[in-house]
């Protein structure tokens, strides 16, 4: 049986819903800590919103709210305990943190609030410089680009998985928490370009972040078939569970597997449609901008080709030659 050295909780029973869900923090709950923190510094700043009669939207509020509580759930309950010795049970840790958490907190838009939440003077002036400057800061571009994005996204499943860097890590408790924390960003990292509000060093075109979703769609699911296939265990740290869990490590594999072809199908697809939305929101309001301009001002382009229409008419049109 591998026991990681660090501070944690290993389950003595074998694994069910209850016991999965059961609350039962590790001694140092590090990302539970940072889902409680950030959902109260989140509901400080709408409330101040709020009580000062300025809009905040609470379907925002309700999704950055949902993304704090199902991360503090994946790693605060039994969950964590299992996820040392099951690779079932750690995949599915991979997937909430990359796949599930990270789009319900971007659609939260948590740096727009943070930008209209400061107060411009005093100590908050200074929050709201460097705020800001981070947003746009050029390494913030950088770590935002598809040249990063989607090569972090492939290491942390083929790279991690299929050389012996996970298991390694996996042995210590930093290194477990460590992969957490990878996850968690690496998935935010792609989540934002493609569907955050907020004030960002640059934006892909609609297109661009379409395809930018059809790159990554294939990666996890490709990577769970291997697994699937797998004959023999792929990571050593799991091929040996606790005794009394009960647990066949072959069949564990084939249910991470399982999950990694399909569990990071549905969060793909909700992304997906945000971005069709978006689009179509975005070309609509654009056309109706341009309508209205044209009402307004119109349309030097159309008039100067109807103009062009109407000369070259009058030259092939012998009725409308003048006297000779």
């Amino acid at each position: 049986m591998n026991i990681p050295s660090g501070p944690i909780w290993l389950p003595t029973v074998p694994p069910d819903l209850a016991q999965l869900l059961a609350p039962n923090l590790q001694p140092i709950p590090v990302i539970p800590l940072i889902a409680l923190l950030a959902l109260t510094a989140y509901l400080a700043g709408a409330i101040r919103l709020w009580a000062t009669g300025r809009r905040w939207s609470r379907w925002r509020t309700l999704c950055f709210a949902a993304g704090c509580v199902v991360l503090g759930v994946t790693m605060g309950a039994g969950i964590e305990g299992y996820g040392y010795g099951m690779f079932s049970v750690f995949m599915f840790q991979q997937l909430t943190l990359m796949m599930a958490v990270p789009p319900l907190l971007v659609l939260g838009s948590p740096g727009t609030l943070l930008l209209r939440a400061t107060p411009h003077s005093g100590a908050g002036k200074v929050v709201h410089r460097i705020a800001f400057w981070g947003l746009r800061s050029p390494t913030f571009r950088i770590l935002l680009h598809p040249a990063v994005m989607i090569p972090l996204f492939l290491f942390t499943f083929y790279g991690l998985f299929l050389t012996g860097i996970a298991s390694t890590l996996l042995a210590t408790w930093s290194g477990h928490l460590g992969l957490e924390l990878l996850f968690l960003g690496s998935g935010i990292l792609f989540t934002v370009p493609l569907i955050s509000a907020d004030p960002l060093p640059a934006r892909q075109t609609h297109l661009g972040r379409l395809l930018d979703v059809f790159a990554e769609m294939p990666l996890h699911a490709f990577f769970g078939v291997i697994v699937m296939m797998a004959t023999a265990p792929l990571v050593a740290w799991f091929a040996d569970p606790p005794s009394a869990w009960g647990i066949d490590p072959l069949q564990d594999q084939l249910l991470a597997g399982g999950l990694a072809w399909s569990y990071g199908e549905a969060p793909t697809v909700i992304i997906l449609l945000v971005l069709l939305s978006r689009w179509y929101r975005d070309d609509t309001r654009r056309a109706r901008q341009a309508d209205r301009r044209h009402d307004l001002h119109g349309d030097p382009d159309l008039d100067a080709y109807n103009d062009y229409l109407t000369r070259l008419g009058q030259l092939t049109d012998p009725s409308q030659k003048g006297p000779r």
